[in-house]
This record gives C-alpha cells, sequence and structure tokens, in this order.
C-alpha cells in the first residue's frame, strides 16, 4: 500500500514482512500545459520540461555526485537516470532515477532528489506533476508524494533518502525554491542536511 506523503514526513524503507528495500525508483510525472482556444478553436500544447537530479553527499555534508540529464550515471554505477524527457508527453513516470541502495559507496550518507523546470514554468502552470518512491524489486509503490500547485515557483526539493542506524529511511522535504537547475537549489538542500 502507497504512502502519500506529506512536507517533513519521515518512512522507513522497510519492506512490510521484515528486511531493507534494497532497489528503489525515484519517478517523476507531469503533463503538458493545455491551453483552450476561444470556442474551442486554437487549442494548444505547450511542453514543460521537468526535470529529475539527485546529489550525493559524504558524511561532512559535502557533494561527491550528481545523476541529472548531463551525467545520466553516477560515478560508483550505484544510481542511472533514464534520460531527459522534454515534453511531459505520454502516461506514468516521465523521467526515472533508479538507485540500487546496497551499491551506494558506504560514504554516502545522504540521497536529495530535486525536480526543476528547466523551462521556467512555474509549478502553479504545471499540471498532474508528482513524484513517487516505487521498490523496483516488485515495482511496488512505497510513497507518493504529490508536487503542489501552491504558487509561483520552478522547483522543489523532494526527498531525502539517508542512512540512519544502518538503514535507509527518507524524509519528504517538500520545499519550494526556484531554479533551472539542482545546481540552483544547492543553498535550500544544504539547509536539509
Amino acid at each position: 500500500m502507497s504512502v502519500s506523503l506529506q512536507k517533513g514526513q519521515k518512512i522507513s524503507l522497510s519492506k512490510e514482512g521484515g528486511g531493507a528495500l534494497t532497489r528503489v525508483t525515484m519517478g517523476l510525472g507531469w503533463d503538458a500545459i493545455k491551453t483552450k482556444g476561444f470556442l474551442g478553436f486554437g487549442s494548444k500544447t505547450e511542453s514543460v520540461d521537468l526535470d529529475a537530479s539527485v546529489v550525493m553527499f559524504d558524511e561532512a555534508n559535502r557533494p561527491v555526485d550528481v545523476v541529472w540529464f548531463r551525467q545520466l550515471k553516477s560515478k560508483d554505477g550505484s544510481i542511472v537516470h533514464t534520460g531527459d524527457n522534454r515534453t511531459g508527453a505520454g502516461d506514468g513516470d516521465d523521467e526515472q532515477i533508479n538507485v540500487d541502495l546496497s551499491a551506494v559507496p558506504a560514504g554516502v550518507k545522504s540521497l536529495v532528489f530535486t525536480v526543476n523546470s528547466f523551462t521556467g514554468q512555474n509549478f502553479s502552470q504545471v499540471q498532474n506533476a508528482y513524484c513517487r518512491l516505487v521498490d523496483a524489486s516488485g515495482n511496488k509503490e512505497v510513497a507518493r508524494y504529490d508536487l503542489s500547485v501552491q504558487g509561483a515557483h520552478t522547483a522543489q526539493v523532494m526527498a531525502k533518502l539517508y542512512r540512519h542506524n544502518g538503514e535507509w529511511k527518507m524524509h519528504a522535504i517538500g520545499e519550494n525554491a526556484s531554479g533551472r537547475t539542482f545546481d540552483d537549489l544547492m543553498p535550500s538542500i544544504t539547509a536539509h542536511l
């Protein structure tokens, strides 16, 4: 059963039947902006390029690697981005980041996931935007965070996966921000480490 995450909520990534999740997928989905024309004529669709990114941090909260549309794989190979969707076309996840938690180097303390509007539309314009965490071994949704349309922000620091007492946990951050790439969000990200 999926958990609908609220801003600030923390959950364990342990499986219901015991044991820890070892492979997770962070999915990001959205739809293009549809505008209606006068009397039904002249309607159009505007592409939206949202980007999913993950920044890897060490014990001292220093960034050690990043996976995003310009680097689709972490240097150690534990995290892989499926590729950049520049339109929001299609159903389901438009972008995915696959994480093999068992292969994330021991020196990595946390992974912070972000979403940015590379094309500059704010989230009040973007339709059906969400992110979700999936147990990749059984393709079962563990948690979902619906990206709200509560203002003119162009980015969000979505969630953090972090090690705590030998297990991975998730913190739903949900902080609105502005920026076109993860780099623009670093001050907001580091505030949650």
